[in-house]
């Protein structure tokens, strides 16, 4: 399948909410989880959502054993996660630097949930319930963002902690 254009900050459609998926198990699902991890994979990433490559559905996918991303990060098990719904399990907030595929080249300092409760389904309709901290908490929260119109930055409290990925990690790269 093709890898998909990525839409940028500022495109309308990444701020809409996206719909809720109908059928499951269907070959316009699968290709699109397809595409999605395709894109995913040839962009570095470590999730995307369908909202991302222009497709208004609720469909979430994340995922890695490693990242040159995100070189610190425990693995996180590859997942596809479509009509999610996130439980807070405490009111724990922690900062920590993200990046997006829509906001190339950026990273912010960004407050999410430590520990989450997710819910869903994955693309043949089978139900998944996962209880998950840190890193893997924080992927879930920044991905299905995006199924309700929210980007990174609109959650950084202090915009000094919003800069570009070489200069606050220079040896990193992009």
């Amino acid at each position: 399948m093709p890898v998909r254009a990525v839409l940028k900050m500022g495109d309308p459609r990444l701020y809409e909410l996206a719909r809720p998926v109908g059928a499951f198990d269907t070959p316009q699902l699968h290709a699109l989880v397809e595409d999605l991890f395709d894109t995913m994979h040839a962009q570095g990433g470590v999730g995307i959502a369908a909202p991302q490559i222009g497709v208004g559905l609720q469909v979430v996918i994340f995922g890695f054993q490693t990242s040159p991303r995100y070189p610190d990060a425990p693995p996180v098990p590859e997942t596809v996660l479509i009509n999610p719904v996130l439980t807070p399990l405490s009111d724990q907030i922690e900062e920590g630097w993200e990046g997006c595929l829509s906001v190339p080249g950026l990273r912010g300092l960004v407050p999410r949930h430590t520990q989450l409760r997710y819910t869903g389904f994955d693309p043949y309709g089978k139900a998944i319930d996962r209880t998950v901290d840190g890193f893997h908490a924080r992927v879930v929260q920044h991905e299905c963002d995006h199924l309700n119109g929210v980007l990174y930055p609109f959650h950084i409290r202090d915009l000094h902690k919003l800069g570009y990925t070489e200069v606050l990690f220079p040896e990193r790269g992009s």
